[in-house]
Order: structure tokens, then sequence, then C-alpha cells
């Protein structure tokens, strides 16, 4: 099944930090790949800019070396290739000082619907905003795009919302969180609030807890020491699991609209109950082989910045009242799996012989790999000898179901599409992301008081034992990573 593509209106998207990584994995591809499925037309134009000495067909040329090595399709589809090139153009800006300013404002068309996305350091953000502003280049259509971290606590948060609302107002600014973009994540919505089927029991009284896990492989090599300023906590649980979290318990909105879902969102991070110390278990990886020890790559061989982190947490309302949401995140573990578990409660009463061990449903939602929605129930073991009962998984592959999923559009491709198209229902709003910090920082704060170090847990394992005996000392168990 492929799905339809509707190409958007023609736009002017300005990319700030358009030689960067981020650009170059993830914003120049995933254009290209709108481009060709007919989504970007060759109205629109797409403006690099950074602070590296280049026209535009060296800009050009650059794009064209990345995509080509990138991306094989793009050698067997020259045509659009080409095409996708003549949209580019490059305008080097000194960020900080006047140089390319007005240069810009002459790239740019009143006519279409202007976007800026900033993929620089969150340093800039106030700088640049203001500049696109104090030269005149945007209009008061415009969107700006900014990318995490979004702060490394509230006041810092605070501080880059008001640079922010100094030059555009909440409507116009889009806080970009990847995760919000991918389809699994998105189908969780539909699968709640499409079906009534799962609605009607989304609640504690049948639902015994949930599980919200997000495993890498990989370690911090080579940019640990930016990731020993952050931490698991704040690079993941504050953004990512945070936003997992509302997704999964927030009530229906009154309607599919930005800010419907964002209120809805919000109202759960304002009921989380502030957490207790025993609910909160911290790792860090060791490990005798070369890329395998943490501390190697922090900077500092007294680190107590925690690459894993696991935490039990409450949400004061009817619905949660007495279901816990457990997270957990981390760097080198065993698999890298992102799912979310719902696991409801066993029968009330069974029926059946005392020996058959029944487990409750569980209902898995995998974001990564293999896509997909998984119920596992209970059934009888098929044969003669009596009852017996087997646990089975009912899975739904996407790429099985639905086709391809290769032709499924990155995170990436769906929210610039939607930046241009003025959706922001899968966008961060200010009071949300303040209110996250809020909720964080108080677990910071203890963590600095007490100087505890995390706990060590071996590199290509599941954890700290630490983490399994949180869940043990409530007669739970976390799901296997890569189960």
């Amino acid at each position: 099944m492929v799905a339809k593509t509707i190409p958007v209106s023609a736009f002017d998207l300005v990319i700030f930090g358009a030689t960067g990584d981020l650009a170059r994995r993830k914003i120049l591809p995933g254009l290209f790949k709108r481009y060709q499925a007919g989504q970007i037309t060759n109205e629109s134009r797409i403006v690099g800019s950074a602070r590296s000495e280049m026209d535009t067909q060296g800009f050009r040329q650059v794009v064209r070396e990345l995509l080509v090595d990138k991306d094989k399709s793009a050698l067997n589809d020259p045509e659009k290739l080409e095409g996708f090139l003549k949209v580019l153009s490059y305008v080097r800006i000194d960020i900080k000082g006047q140089d390319g300013w007005e240069e810009l404002k002459q790239e740019l068309r009143p006519s279409v619907v202007q976007a800026f996305y900033l993929s620089v350091s969150p340093e800039f953000f106030g700088v640049i905003s203001a500049k696109l502003n104090s030269y005149g280049i945007k209009d008061d259509d415009a969107r700006i795009v900014v990318e995490k971290p979004f702060g490394h606590d509230l006041p810092s948060a605070r501080a880059l919302n008001e640079e922010l609302l100094e030059s555009f107002t909440e409507k116009q600014i889009y806080r970009i969180d990847h995760y919000l973009g991918k389809e699994t994540v998105q189908n969780l919505m539909a699968l709640r609030f499409s079906n009534a089927l799962f609605e009607e029991s989304w609640n504690a009284r049948n639902i015994d807890h949930v599980q919200i896990t997000v495993a890498e492989t990989l370690g911090v090599d080579g940019r640990g020491q930016y990731y020993d300023g952050s931490g698991a906590l704040r690079d993941m649980v504050q953004n990512h699991l945070m936003q997992l979290l509302c997704l999964t318990a927030m009530e229906p909105p009154s309607r599919f609209e930005p800010d419907a879902v964002r209120d809805e969102k919000l109202k759960v991070i304002r009921a989380l109950k502030p957490i207790e110390g025993s609910d909160v278990v911290r790792g860090q990886y060791r490990g005798t082989k070369p890329g395998d020890n943490y501390l190697d790559h922090a900077g500092t061989h007294e680190s107590r910045t925690e690459s894993y982190i696991a935490l039990k947490m409450n949400i004061a309302n009817w619905r949660w009242a007495g279901t816990p949401f457990y997270l957990r995140t981390g760097k080198r573990l065993r698999d890298r799996v992102s799912e979310i578990a719902i696991m409801f409660r066993k029968p009330p009463h069974s029926i059946f012989s005392d020996q058959m061990q029944l487990g409750g449903n569980e209902l898995v939602i995998r974001l990564q790999p293999n896509e997909g929605i998984e119920l596992r129930m209970n059934i009888k073991d098929p044969g003669p000898g009596g009852m017996r009962l087997v646990e089975v998984p009912l899975d739904m592959s996407f790429a099985e179901v639905l086709g391809a999923i290769d032709d499924t559009p990155d995170a990436y491709e769906r929210l610039i599409m939607d930046v241009v198209r003025g959706d922001q229902t899968l966008f961060m709003r200010g009071d949300e992301l303040e209110a996250a910090w809020e909720w964080i920082d108080p677990i910071v704060e203890s963590w600095s008081n007490t100087r505890e170090k995390p706990y060590p847990y071996d590199a290509g394992g599941s954890g700290p034992e630490e983490a399994m005996m949180m869940m043990h000392q409530d007669g739970r168990r976390w799901r296997g990573i890569g189960s």
C-alpha cells in the first residue's frame, strides 16, 4: 500500500547550519525524499546557510555528493536529483555579525510560506530570531523550527522561550521532537481514539502498569564530553520519553487539533507526582573492550553522569491512580529497541486449574525496529490432553500489513512538511516544555545534594541489577530488551 502524496504549496525554507551533521544526515536527505515523492514542487526554494565560504554551486555539489553517498536512489533517478539541486541556493551568514542578512532577505519571497530551521546550537536561537526580525526578513506568518536541547533546566528553558517570543509568536514556534514524527507514535493515537475496544479499557481498572523503553546499543563515543553535561535524564526522559508517556496517558482531546492535543499532554505532565528517591535508578556502562567504558569518553573518571536511567512515575488523576508508569533508557545496551508496553491486569477470577499460570494481556507498540503493534493473549494449546493454555502474540508488522516500510516517510520528512502546512500537533508548546523541566529539576537537584554515583552495568547488557530490583519489589518485571 503506497500512501497518497499531496504536494504542498510553494515555500521558502532556510536551513541555518546547513553544512552541519543534522542537516547532512536528516534534513537535506529528508527534503530530497519529499521532492522525489512529488510533495515538494519546483516552485519551492531551500536556502542553505552557514559560515562556510561557499556559493550556490558549491553547496549544490556538496548536497549532490551526500545524497549519492547516502541514498542510492539518487543515482537511479538523475532527473529528480538535478531537479532538487536546482531548488537549492546558499547564503553565507555571520550569525553574530552583519554579513549575509541582507542577501538572505533578497533570496526570500513575500508571497509564499517562510520557514526557518535552526539546526544550530541553542545559544544562537535568540540571536538568529532577533536578526530575522530586525532585518525585516520574516513576515507575520513565518515559522521557526528549533531543535533540542531546549535548555538544561527550567530557568534556561524559560530564557530560550522568552528570546524566541521577542520575535515570534507561540503559534510560529515549532519545537521539534523527532520521536513524535514516527509513524508508530502517531498510530498510538489512532489505536486509542478510533477503537472503542481499547479506549474503554485504557485505565487503572484494567491496566496493571505501563513500560516505556528506549534502549540503544551505541555508546557516547565521540560526544562524551557533550553528553556528560546532560545525561540520560535530560537527554532522553525530559523530551522523548516524556512525550511518549503523555501520548499514552492523555485524555481524549475534543478535536484532533494542535492546541487540543497539546492541552491534554500538558495536563498529564502537571498531574505527575513528585518522584521518590527509591523510584529512580541511575547506571553507567562499564567494560574492558575499547569503547565499552563510559568514563573513557566522559573527559573525567570522576563523572557521576548517568548513561542509563529507570524511573517509576505515578499520575495523580482518576484514569491512572494506582497504575505506575515505568520508564527506562540507556546507552550500550544489548539491543536497540523503542517500545511502549501496556500490561493489562490478570483476570479477576480464573476458572482454570491453579497449575495454569495465567498472565495478563500485553499490548506492545514497537517504535523501532520493525515498527508494529503486538497483542499477547492466552489461548488453548492445540491437541488432546485436556485444557492447556499458552500465550501467543497477535502481531501486526507495518511492513507486512501496509506495504513496503521503505515508502514510509522518515520522522524528519513528516515534521518538516507539517511546519510548511502550519500544523503544530506534533510539536511541543512552550508551557509544555517548561512543565516538563519543572518536574525534572528536583530530581537533578537531589542528585547534586547526595553526590551518589550511578550503578555500573555491563556494556552490551540489560542495565543495572538495581533497575530489575525496583520492579521486583513491586512484584513486576521488565520486559526483556529485544523481546
